[in-house]
C-alpha cells in the first residue's frame, strides 16, 4: 500500500513520463487535506487545472466540455503525504486507533475490527487482501477484541503473531492493511463506477489511463478494456451473428510497467501497471462489468 513512496521520504508519481506522453494529466482528489495543494495549483495554472473535491465515482458531476477534454487520468497510489499523517491510519507503522477512512465516509477500519464476525473478518481478509492466513488472523482478532479496543500497533502484533515463522520480502500486515483500506473506502465499487462515469464524459477519441498498484485493481482495468474492446454478443439470448459494437480501441495489449530507471529512483514503483484504452463508440453497455465484479463488490457491503 506504499506503493507511490520512496526510501527518500519525498513523493514521486509513478509513470509520470509515460502518462504524459498519452495525455496531458487532469487529476483530482478524495481526501480534503490535498485542498490547500490544490489551491496553489489552481491559482498558478487557472487555465488549466481545476481541482474537484469528489470521489472517482461521482465523476458525472463534473460539468466540461467535451471538446476541451482530451482524457481522464485515474492513479489508484496513495501520495506519501496520505501515508505519513497518522490520523488517517493508512500505514502498519502508525500506532493509535484504526481509520484507514478518506475523508468522504464514516465506517472506518476500527468499525469492522470491533464488530464484524469471525467469518466476515476472514472473508474480507481472504478476498480483498488475498492473505493465506485470513482465517487465523479473524479468530485471533475476535479472541483479543473481548478484553480490549484493538488499535494498529494490535492488529500487527496479531498479524505477526500469526506469521511468525514466515519469511516474506513483504511486511506481515501489508495485505491484511490492503484488504481494510479497500473495504472502508468501497475501493472496488468506486474504480467500477469512476471507469463506467468516465467512459460516459469523454468524447470520442478521448483517452482512458489507469495505474493501478495491485491485481485486484489491474484485474478490473484489464476486464474493462479488454472485453469493451471485443465485439461480443450484445445479449446472451441473441445469435452470435447478433454483435455489438466495440466501446474502446486498445494500442498495447499488455500493461506498461516502470523502467528500471524508475523503479531504482523509487523502489515501491515496481507494483505500478498502467493501461489505457480510446474510446471509438458514443454508448457501451457495461452490465458484464458490472455482473463480473460482483461477488467483489457484494464483500464491500459486509460493512
Amino acid at each position: 500500500m506504499n506503493a507511490t513512496i520512496n526510501l527518500e521520504n519525498k513523493h514521486f508519481p509513478v509513470l509520470l513520463n509515460e502518462l504524459i506522453s498519452i495525455i496531458s494529466p487532469l487529476y483530482g482528489d478524495r481526501d480534503k487535506d490535498v485542498l490547500t495543494c490544490a489551491s496553489q495549483f489552481e491559482k498558478k495554472y487557472r487555465n488549466r487545472f481545476k481541482f474537484y473535491n469528489i470521489k472517482f465515482s461521482q465523476l458525472k458531476r463534473i460539468k466540461l466540455k467535451n471538446n476541451d477534454l482530451k482524457g481522464i487520468i485515474f492513479d489508484l497510489g496513495y501520495s506519501l503525504n496520505q501515508i505519513k499523517n497518522s490520523k488517517k491510519g493508512l500505514s502498519f507503522n502508525d500506532k493509535g486507533k484504526l481509520n484507514m477512512r478518506m475523508g468522504i465516509n464514516d465506517f472506518s477500519a476500527n468499525d469492522f475490527i470491533s464488530s464484524m464476525g469471525e467469518n466476515n473478518l476472514s472473508r474480507v481478509f481472504k478476498i480483498f487482501g488475498d492473505e493465506k492466513y485470513s482465517k487465523k488472523i479473524a479468530r485471533e482478532i475476535v479472541k483479543t477484541r473481548k478484553f480490549k479496543t484493538i488499535k494498529t500497533e494490535d492488529l500487527v502484533q496479531i498479524v505477526d503473531s500469526v506469521k511468525k515463522f514466515q519469511k516474506t520480502k513483504i511486511h506481515n500486515s501489508t495485505k491484511i492493511f490492503q484488504a481494510l483500506r479497500i473495504l472502508v473506502n468501497k475501493e472496488i465499487s468506486e474504480l467500477i463506477n469512476a471507469l463506467i462515469n468516465s467512459f460516459h464524459l469523454i468524447p470520442i477519441g478521448g483517452v482512458i489511463a489507469v495505474v493501478t498498484f495491485h491485481s485486484i485493481e489491474d484485474k478490473i482495468v484489464k476486464f474493462f478494456f479488454k472485453h469493451y474492446s471485443e465485439e461480443r454478443n450484445s445479449s446472451r439470448y441473441m445469435p452470435n451473428e447478433e454483435v455489438s459494437e466495440k466501446c474502446f480501441k486498445i494500442i498495447y495489449k499488455k500493461p506498461i510497467l516502470p523502467g528500471f530507471k524508475e523503479v531504482s529512483h523509487n523502489p515501491p514503483s515496481r507494483s505500478a501497471k498502467l493501461r489505457y484504452a480510446i474510446k471509438i463508440n458514443r454508448k457501451c453497455n457495461f452490465n458484464d462489468l458490472r455482473e463480473k465484479f460482483k461477488y467483489l463488490t457484494d464483500v464491500e457491503e459486509l460493512r
